[in-house]
């Protein structure tokens, strides 16, 4: 199933990953299930909500409940939220982008009680196949899938970083990590070409080296590499020689696993950028270097440039916002990131959308949730309180005004 030629989208932040943090009043440590979901009252204003992103101009909805909430014990699902979810974006006529796993892991598949350890440990990648063919069992509807969302985020910070889900911290525990989440997206993929036509817009964290001196050219496009390395091993792609080393640690099973299935059918890209995701890398000891609104905006171009001769699939924006400026700002970020998806479709570059995320404001989210102390991140097209931001106008007018300019040429991909 071909995905729309261009895109205006929102999406409903539903991370639920477990967080280990400090404990405030001085016990230790504590481990936290975070509820984006709960916490921004969505479950209670679906309906609401899903007409507030219809409003904004929007046509289509990254949404998601979460596989915890939905599978409450090994193979028993509760489809209640689901249901409700896929039944108030129909009413409100958004098309849902379906987000399967978004940070989180069922109870027994991770955590205290549990007998495995999390996103480092096989055993979820077939529970979530089993979900996957469940979820398509019910819903007959739904065509467009991101199974696993942000692989690299979902594998740094459980397995990095260490202050989620799995709490280890080392190069082949992310390794581990990365190759599953990816085998997992593949995996899930096939099963969902086997049952119906579909597309798989994807979603992947940026970090994008910008204003780079020479004295580090080195080090930026490793960091290029490594970023490059999870849609390589989800297409099938060789990784570059500076980001082989992620698969020290990595079974050579799961990857004979993942050769048959890394399949870039139906795939567009997905870019998750942000102000914070560029960063400068100016001389070592210099004075740190300020990007303005378009520096940022223009490394990314260059990025999706390279993206597209890489791997000649479609891209899309799968998430923006003005996360790193104030919320006045989000409008010229808007601008220049629209500005910057014409020249790039006017050149042949295959870019479809942008995806405003989220329809609200989040919490913690400019800490990447440690510790999930409820703080509100500003980003959202509507705050907390249901009350327009800055960018909902600038997003509505640009959505209403219609898509960049047409490409040229025939359109590869999905």
């Amino acid at each position: 199933m071909v995905f729309p030629d261009w895109v205006w989208a929102s999406g409903e932040e539903s991370s639920d990953p477990l967080v280990h943090h400090p404990d405030p009043d001085g016990g230790g440590m504590l481990t936290t299930r975070v509820d984006q979901l709960g916490d921004s009252g969505h479950l209670e204003r679906m309906d609401a909500d899903c007409r507030d992103v219809a409003a904004a101009g929007a046509t289509v909805l990254r949404y998601g409940m979460p596989w915890a909430r939905t599978e409450v014990s090994p193979g028993v699902y509760d489809w209640s939220l689901w249901d409700r979810a896929l039944a108030a974006a129909e009413a409100a006529g958004v098309e849902v982008v379906v987000d399967l796993c978004h940070f989180g892991l069922p109870e027994h598949l991770c955590g205290p009680g549990s007998a495995h350890r999390g996103f480092t440990d096989p055993a979820w990648v077939d529970a979530f196949l089993r979900y996957v063919e469940a979820f398509l069992a019910r819903y007959r509807e739904p065509r467009w899938f991101t199974p696993v969302n942000e692989p690299t985020t979902t594998a740094f910070c459980s397995a990095s970083w260490g202050a989620w889900n799995d709490g280890v911290s080392g190069a082949e525990d992310y390794g581990r990590a990365l190759v599953l989440c990816e085998l997992a997206d593949a995996l899930a993929a096939a099963a969902i070409r086997a049952d119906r036509p579909a597309a798989f817009p994807g979603a992947e964290a940026l970090q994008i080296p910008a204003a780079v001196h020479p004295d580090r050219a080195d080090e930026a496009d490793q960091q290029i590499s490594r970023w490059f390395a999870a849609l390589d091993l989800r297409v099938g792609h060789d990784l570059d020689p500076a980001a082989e080393d992620l698969l020290a640690g990595v079974p050579d099973a799961w990857l004979e696993r993942l050769a048959p299935v890394a399949d870039p059918t139906g795939i567009v890209a997905g870019h998750d950028l942000y102000p914070v995701s560029v960063h400068p890398y100016g001389a070592v000891g210099s004075d740190p270097v300020e990007l303005t609104i378009e520096d940022r905006v223009g490394a990314w171009e260059s990025l999706a440039r390279r993206c597209a001769e890489r791997y000649g699939l479609p891209i899309w924006v799968a998430e923006t916002s003005n996360l790193g400026l104030d919320p006045a700002d989000g409008p010229a970020w808007l601008a220049a990131l629209a500005a910057a998806c014409g020249r790039l479709r006017g050149d042949g570059v295959d870019v479809r959308g942008i995806c405003w995320y989220s329809r609200g404001d989040q919490r913690d989210w400019d800490t990447a949730l440690v510790p999930p102390a409820g703080e509100i991140t500003r980003v959202g097209l509507y705050d907390m309180d249901r009350r327009p931001r800055p960018a909902f106008d600038a997003f509505r007018d640009a959505a209403t005004a219609g898509a960049p300019p047409p490409r040229p040429g025939p359109s590869p991909g999905a």
